[in-house]
């Protein structure tokens, strides 16, 4: 059996085009060492089971499932999570070519355009595994409408759960000398990875030069929307939001019209959550944040060539749109110069303590209608003794849907919801039912909430429905929590006064 799953893998990398025939000898003889086989019954591929998924996505990975547990089965590997993702990463790399000539290919495509470019790399990256769709395609995704328009939400269902043999390794393991420096370090691609980091054999970059330096393309291995990519500095340096920042998004963007590119953050808080690495995140795809509507137009002296505009937003963004790079990125530079330093008790926005700065932006650029387009989402991470996880971040009150800082995904207005939810909020259904259950006791409060404002109205046919709905605005709130103008009379005035001072 196990030489009929190594000849079906072989057929599927031809056909998807990873491989050509005249490399599947060669393929076949790299996994038997790998599986410490030294025998092989070639296959009439005419007569092999018909078994695969429907999905062309998941073909890959079942087959590679199999050929895993071979090796545990007999003793090849060990029966723990890193030992089948490395040994997993090590039979995929077999089908795949060195760094340099999947840049070739990928430069030759985008010679005809960007988004074959893309097309090819990104399916490059789902092929090999590296992108692991079979567990990527276990998450729960859903709308939810709001006053802002639908808001995307995600259980994120895709990372494994630690057995107890893995976690016993880790914590066993000898502490290794920090190479590669980071998980988004160049030095992973190729790696086989080690009990604590993960394996990236079947991992490749793309090289480009961003602004006269190095910088890799990759794709998140565990895409959160469409063509999830990730553009990270060869060097090793901590994020960092400068005028810099502004020119590599659009000229990125301007190689690549149908992505758009933002950073997190660079500060603690209200960043991402790797911010020693300077890096952006981009794909194509367009989030709610994209399509809001524009709720007021405002002119900055000596940018006449600029439009800009507040967003209807629950965070606080500014719009800008012009058909001149150089005019965005100099007039979003004065904006992050003037918000690094903006104070406004009234509003509780203070830009320092001591010398610890607490004000700064998540950018976003895209191509819109033939014109660059940037937005500004302005952020604070100050913290109070009523608010110690931060002013503008989730307040208490949200936790039990969503405690984790609010980076440039969740600011466009894609939730990632832990994978206890799943479970949970089945559960809150439940009570909402009048079921047995065993509901979590922080669900309770707002699951007597929803009991009174749906009064009489929640059946098992719309239970999960409501429920959805719910967990949207709940999302809606963290975002409106995150937001430093808020959105009543009071914010939209203090927004206001800091317009103002770009004139100043």
């Amino acid at each position: 059996m196990i030489d009929q799953t190594i000849q079906q893998l072989i057929n599927e990398a031809i056909h998807q085009a990873i491989i050509d025939p005249m490399d599947e000898i060669y393929v076949r003889n790299q996994i038997l060492s790998l599986l410490n086989l030294d025998d092989f019954q070639v296959q009439d591929t005419s007569k092999l089971p018909k078994d695969v998924p429907v999905d062309p996505d998941l073909i890959i990975p079942e087959l590679l499932e199999k050929i895993v547990q071979y090796a545990v089965k007999n003793g090849i590997i060990e029966d723990y999570l890193d030992a089948k993702e490395i040994f997993s990463a090590k039979i995929m790399n077999c089908f795949l070519a060195s760094p340099s000539v999947v840049n070739q290919r990928f430069y030759e495509k985008y010679e005809n355009s960007p988004v074959a470019a893309t097309d090819y790399f990104y399916q490059l990256s789902k092929n090999s595994n590296y992108i692991q769709m079979n567990r990527i395609k276990k998450n729960i995704v859903f709308k939810a409408p709001t006053e802002y328009g639908n808001l995307d939400i995600t259980i994120n269902l895709s990372k494994p759960e630690k057995d107890p043999k893995q976690i016993a390794k880790e914590r066993s393991a000898p502490k290794k000398g920090g190479y590669p420096t980071c998980l988004l370090c160049i030095e992973n691609e190729g790696y086989a990875g080690r009990i604590g980091h993960p394996a990236r054999s079947n991992h490749r970059m793309i090289r480009m030069n961003i602004r006269g330096e190095d910088w890799y393309l990759q794709y998140s291995p565990y895409v959160y929307y469409n063509e999830h990519c990730i553009l990270l500095s060869k060097t090793h340096r901590n994020m960092f939001i400068s005028r810099e920042t502004f020119g590599r998004l659009l000229d990125f963007v301007e190689r690549f019209p149908h992505y758009f590119l933002g950073s997190n953050a660079d500060l603690p808080i209200v960043g991402g959550s790797i911010l020693s690495h300077d890096h952006y995140q981009g794909g194509h795809y367009e989030f709610p944040m994209a399509v809001a509507e524009e709720e007021y137009a405002f002119s900055v002296q000596g940018f006449s060539n600029v439009t800009c505009s507040i967003l209807k937003w629950p965070m606080s963004v500014i719009r800008l749109r012009s058909s001149k790079k150089d005019d965005i990125i100099e007039l979003s530079d004065r904006i992050l110069e003037k918000w690094k330093t903006y104070s406004d008790p009234v509003a509780e926005i203070i830009a320092f303590t001591g010398s610890t700065p607490h004000n700064t932006i998540t950018p976003i650029a895209r191509i819109r209608d033939g014109q660059y387009e940037m937005d500004l989402v302005l952020r604070n991470n100050r913290t109070s003794e009523e608010h110690p996880l931060g002013i503008f971040h989730p307040h208490k009150e949200v936790h039990h849907i969503k405690k984790e800082n609010i980076g440039l995904i969740e600011v466009m207005g894609l939730a990632v919801l832990p994978a206890r939810l799943k479970n949970e909020l089945a559960e809150v259904g439940k009570f909402l039912c009048n079921q047995p259950n065993k509901i979590a006791d922080y669900h309770l409060p707002w699951a007597e909430q929803l009991k009174q404002k749906y009064d009489g109205e929640i059946n098992e046919q719309n239970v999960e429905k409501i429920v959805k709905v719910e967990v949207g605005n709940k999302f809606l709130q963290v975002l409106m929590d995150a937001g430093v103008f808020k959105r009543d009379t009071k914010g939209k005035a203090a927004f206001q006064r800091f317009i103002e001072t770009l004139n100043k």
